[in-house]
């Protein structure tokens, strides 16, 4: 038997058990973490090995016949480019539109001196299970005048019912109504105070909010095909959907090359490159939020 000390600086008994446990679930969790990063970095070293060895099967660990010519026929396409201008701009316009209502409407829901917020509620969650589905949609879009602009991106997808649940939850835990009953007291409006006291407290459930929106903004391309008709409008993941799905990159990639075999090989190199192109501002991201992202999960995500 061993000894441990816990958070509370009291000693206890370890059994065998408890050992044989924790090998377990460390076993376990290892298993899951390779099945989860494996995919990702054999594309990454399949984008820089060369087809030949991927498709017989020789990349496995390592990258062999190394080659970035791939990147840097993706990086040198104007198409590319252009696609991540106009994902940024969707992304960061549809995030900042979708952070504001959600806290907002999150706050007031959470409020229970709000009227009807009960009703309200209802309709809201109503529509988790009941909508209008894809025709109706893109016939609102197409009377309000949207189609093939940046706002066909952003207003549809406006709020996200399970997030605007999980910020409710986390300012009824948070913000106690001593604390607003005070503020009152003091002469602070409602306004005022949801602005210099609510927001200030809300920084961890703010940036869940901000990831969760901003991934499903970058991936977002159902919505492009259904209301973007100007190729220049395109967001990045419609142009690498189509370079994936058709087997052939755009001709201004390849157009130095004369062989039919030089061109497959380079086919190769560029599908899996515009994956990690794709893919690479999110993961960057994420470690600069991971700490948020997991206190605001677990506080927005219980009661009580």
């Amino acid at each position: 038997m061993l000894l441990s000390r816990t958070k509370s600086g009291l000693m206890r008994t370890r059994t065998g058990s408890d050992i044989w446990f924790e090998i377990l679930v460390f076993t376990i969790m290892t298993v899951f973490l390779i099945l989860c990063l494996y995919p990702l970095y054999f594309v990454l070293i399949a984008s820089i090995s060369d087809p030949q060895y991927v498709l017989t099967g020789n990349v496995i660990l390592f990258p062999r016949g190394v080659s970035l010519e791939g990147y840097m026929r993706i990086l040198r396409d104007s198409r590319i480019w252009t696609g991540y201008w106009n994902t940024i701009v969707y992304t960061t316009v549809g995030t900042t539109i979708n952070v504001v209502i959600t806290i907002m409407g999150g706050y007031a829901l959470s409020r229970k001196e709000m009227p009807g917020r009960r009703i309200i509620l209802f309709f809201i969650v109503f529509t988790m299970f009941f909508n209008g589905g894809m025709i109706p949609t893109f016939m609102v879009v197409r009377g309000l005048g949207l189609l093939d602009t940046i706002w066909a991106m952003v207003l549809p997808n406006a709020l996200q019912v399970m997030n605007l649940l999980i910020a409710r939850t986390y300012f009824e835990v948070n913000i106690p109504d001593e604390l607003v009953d005070a503020s009152m007291i003091d002469g602070c409006s409602t306004l005022r105070f949801f602005g210099m006291i609510v927001v200030p407290l809300s920084g961890a459930i703010i940036a869940v909010m901000i990831l969760f929106y901003a991934i499903t903004h970058w991936n977002s391309f159902f919505n492009a095909l259904l209301y973007l008709t100007s190729p220049d409008r395109h967001p990045l993941q419609i142009i690498l959907r189509n370079i994936l799905l058709t087997n052939q990159p755009d001709a201004a990639m390849v157009d130095d090359v004369a062989t039919i075999m030089e061109r497959q090989r380079l086919f190769g190199l560029i599908q899996y490159g515009v994956i990690v192109v794709g893919s690479a501002p999110l993961l960057m991201m994420y470690p600069f939020v991971q700490r948020y992202f997991v206190t605001g999960v677990m506080i927005g995500s219980i009661k009580g």
